[in-house]
């Protein structure tokens, strides 16, 4: 057999190929030893004639021996280098050998009756829950916490992967596909109206109106010169005084009557405002073609993408700093949720069958529709292999076991050869 340098061998190849050489030395020394017992026994027969028995089986052993040898040698390579034909099968038969593998891995194993009863048995979703719920520690840390920890590694990988650009432009999209592509008018309009026909509105205009009349109590100096500044110059400055405070007052005055009266013309004024808008906001084309230029405005502003792409900057920052700290909040509720779901797949019935239905049917659907892809893999990395090569690898695998028939043979032979000259003797008569 051709080898490769054996620095190129796998250590287990190395080892099979040691063994794979000693066992051919063992059997070409069964067929030395049948050729040394004919030529003695050949030789002295004349003197000795009960050599005869040992010159059958060594005959019987040769032929035995050379046979077996002839029929092994042909699966790898031309016996002797003769191209005698129906030899060197395994390097000639090489893609037809992996055609039919794929297929038989195919129609045995690749079949959805076969996936679903060994899932059936192996009861996945238990196991799995036996796993993730198991708080035994091993190298330090429990099932949980490895799964955590490798669900963080490949969350930052993506994160590290994925363009701040990239994303920007599929959060732009996004958002402009469902909410600047829709007409905000009528449903907006339809809120509002719901809003109002059931007064939900009034606890926030009390807020409003409560806070403006906190901000016009502390806020008094706020009007000084405010109102007055815009009188002649001729007016005496009493006057100017006078009327901010007037002014100041009945600002003050207002909104505590407006505060304290639930009916206050301006709350109503406001009610019916709110009515009507909510009704342009559904009829009014000239409302709603205000609102979506208002809209498509506020989205179109350089600030607002400035905004989102600092959102999304400081979101990643703090999506990675959490996912590299083994003690960051994320990292723990990820844990504890792993152990949780754990203890729920080994004690809720529902669930862990539930869950196997679903991995058995998602087994059973993939194998149905890719096991000729699936099995494809085999007839494909075959047919790429060289012929050389996957007589090697073969040889290397069962050329030990192969070996055992030469000797087999060997012995065989010459069972079979002291039986055949045994048997002549016994039964037909020497002229």
């Amino acid at each position: 057999m051709a080898q490769r340098t054996p620095t190129l061998l796998s250590p287990a190849d190395r080892e099979r190929l040691q063994r794979l050489r000693r066992m051919k030395a063992v059997a070409l020394g069964a067929l030395l030893a049948m050729a040394v017992l004919f030529v003695v026994s050949f030789w002295l027969q004349g003197r000795v004639p009960a050599l005869g028995y040992a010159r059958a089986a060594a005959e019987g052993g040769m032929v035995g021996a050379l046979a077996d040898w002839f029929a092994v040698t042909a699966l790898f390579r031309h016996p002797m280098g003769i191209p005698i034909p129906h030899t060197a099968i395994i390097p000639r038969r090489k893609d037809e050998i992996g055609r039919s593998l794929g297929e038989f891995v195919e129609t045995n194993f690749l079949s959805g009756d076969v996936v679903r009863a060994k899932l059936d048995e192996t009861r996945v979703a238990q196991r799995l829950g036996a796993w993730l719920s198991d708080p035994t520690e091993k190298e330090g840390v429990t099932n949980a916490e490895r799964v955590a920890a490798e669900g963080a590694t490949i969350a930052t990988a993506v994160l590290h992967a994925l363009s701040d650009d990239d994303v920007r432009d599929v959060i732009t999209d996004l958002a402009r596909t469902h909410l600047v592509a829709p007409e905000w008018g009528p449903p907006a309009g339809a809120w509002l109206q719901r809003v109002v026909d059931v007064d939900a509105h009034h606890p926030a205009v009390d807020l409003a109106v409560d806070s403006i009349s906190n901000w016009l109590q502390a806020n008094e100096h706020v009007f000084q010169g405010l109102f007055s500044q815009r009188l002649p110059s001729w007016v005496p400055s009493l006057a100017h005084r006078l009327v901010d405070d007037t002014v100041y007052r009945e600002a003050v005055k207002f909104m505590q009557a407006v505060q304290h009266d639930p009916h206050h013309k301006a709350r109503r004024a406001l009610d019916g405002y709110l009515a009507r808008l909510a009704d342009a906001l559904q009829h009014d084309p000239t409302m709603r073609g205000r609102l979506e230029n208002a809209k498509t405005n506020l989205f179109d502003s350089p600030r607002v993408a400035a905004l989102a792409a600092e959102a999304w900057h400081s979101a990643k920052n703090g999506l990675l700093a959490a996912l590299d700290n083994p003690h960051s909040a994320l990292r723990q509720r990820a844990r504890s949720a792993l152990a949780e779901v754990g203890q729920r797949l080994t004690t809720e019935e529902a669930l862990h069958n539930r869950v196997n239905t679903w991995v058995t049917d998602a087994a059973v659907f993939a194998v149905d529709r890719y096991r000729h892809d699936i099995a494809s893999i085999i007839t494909d990395t075959i047919e790429k292999w060289d012929p050389a090569e996957t007589t090697e690898k073969i040889e290397l695998m069962v050329g030990r076991d192969l070996q055992y028939i030469r000797l087999n043979g060997t012995i065989v032979g010459a069972l079979a050869g002291l039986a055949i000259y045994t048997i002549a003797h016994a039964v037909i008569p020497i002229v």
